[in-house]
C-alpha cells in the first residue's frame, strides 16, 4: 500500500528496519492480511476486524496487537506496554534494542487464530 511504503520511507532507518520486520512477518503468517492506513498510521485487518497497527515515536516503534493481546499468552514477555489494558498489548523497541523474532511470529500466529 503507497501510503505505508510512504510512511516507512519517511523513517530514520532502525523504525524503518523495524515496522518492516514487523509487516514481512504479519504476512508471513497471515498471507490473507489486508494492510490500511487509519490515524496515520499503518494498521492490519483479518475479514473487517483490526487486528494489528504499527508506529513510530521520536524514541521507539511500537507493535500493537489489537483486540486480542491481553488474551495471548506471552513466555518470552514480549509486551512491554499496554499492560494494564483490557484488550489490547503492545511492544515498544528503542533504537539499538532486538526482538525474538521466533517469539514475535509466534504471537502474531496466537493472535490470528
Amino acid at each position: 500500500m503507497e501510503k505505508i511504503e510512504l510512511y516507512l520511507n519517511s523513517l530514520p532507518d532502525w523504525q524503518r528496519t523495524n515496522l518492516e520486520l514487523f509487516r514481512k512477518l504479519l504476512h508471513e503468517v497471515s498471507p490473507t492480511i489486508v494492510e490500511d492506513f487509519k490515524w496515520n498510521v499503518p494498521v492490519f485487518l483479518l475479514g473487517r476486524k483490526m487486528f494489528f497497527a504499527m508506529s513510530a515515536f521520536k524514541a521507539h516503534t511500537k507493535y500493537n496487537f489489537i483486540g486480542n493481546g491481553a488474551s495471548l499468552e506471552d513466555p518470552k514477555t514480549l509486551f512491554n506496554n499496554g499492560l494494564d489494558s483490557k484488550k489490547s498489548r503492545s511492544i515498544d523497541l528503542r533504537e539499538g534494542e532486538t526482538i525474538d523474532v521466533v517469539a514475535l511470529k509466534s504471537l502474531i500466529k496466537a493472535a490470528v487464530s
